[in-house]
């Protein structure tokens, strides 16, 4: 998807985002908190952290840093940290995931809730996952992917068509992406729909080419 795409797309979705995508996706905020299994003092990089609904579940003695592309989302979320005094929240930043701004191995733990349909070039995304992420850190992804049954498949499919409109892409394989298939672990079905997954970075993934 464009990128613009998405920016209009939440855009619309800014003002009604908690109540109608809050409690349908909670189960997985917490499913991937859980799974994170993080220790003190760790730095945690969640993309796409939207409004925030994900912030207060951290630990208060882990480093977050979240980004986003819509500016719209971002402000309820710095609007969500200071209600809630999260201190251990260091930055909220207005990004594109697929070019990062911030160094090689930045990270322990890179979190991308409900983000990898939705971008225009999943492949540099998860390049990009793997570069800001420390060597043998780990990568945890929810995400809905593609359906093994044939007819769903046929289904998702037919709505691809419609991604721009529905903010992502509903016939996603994500181990069309992924190079060495004992990368990818699916740690937990939350539903029939979303599944949390973990990656192991292993070693500074190389950056894709322009």
């Amino acid at each position: 998807m464009q990128i613009e795409s998405v920016k209009a797309a939440y855009r619309r979705y800014a003002a009604v985002y908690d109540a109608v995508f809050g409690p349908v996706l909670q189960p997985g905020r917490k499913a991937v908190l859980q799974a994170l299994r993080l220790r003190p003092g760790e730095r945690v990089l969640e993309v796409g952290v939207g409004t925030g609904l994900s912030l207060p579940l951290y630990p208060r003695d882990v480093t977050i840093t979240g980004i986003d592309v819509s500016r719209e989302m971002l402000e309820k979320a710095r609007s969500r940290v200071a209600r809630q005094r999260l201190a251990n929240v260091e930055a909220l930043l207005e990004m594109d995931a697929e070019r990062m701004s911030f160094a090689d191995a930045s990270f322990d733990k890179v979190v991308a809730m409900y983000v990898v349909s939705v971008v225009e070039r999943p492949d540099r995304l998860l390049a990009e996952l793997h570069r800001v992420c420390r060597p043998h850190g780990e990568i945890f992804l929810v995400n809905h992917v593609r359906s093994d049954n044939r007819f769903i498949a046929a289904v998702e499919k037919g709505l691809a068509r419609f991604s721009d409109k529905l903010g992502f892409h509903p016939d996603f394989q994500l181990r069309d992406m992924v190079a060495d298939p004992g990368e990818l672990t699916e740690l937990s079905r939350i539903n029939f729909f979303w599944k949390v997954m973990r990656l192991r970075n292993g070693v500074a993934h190389p950056r894709l080419r322009a």
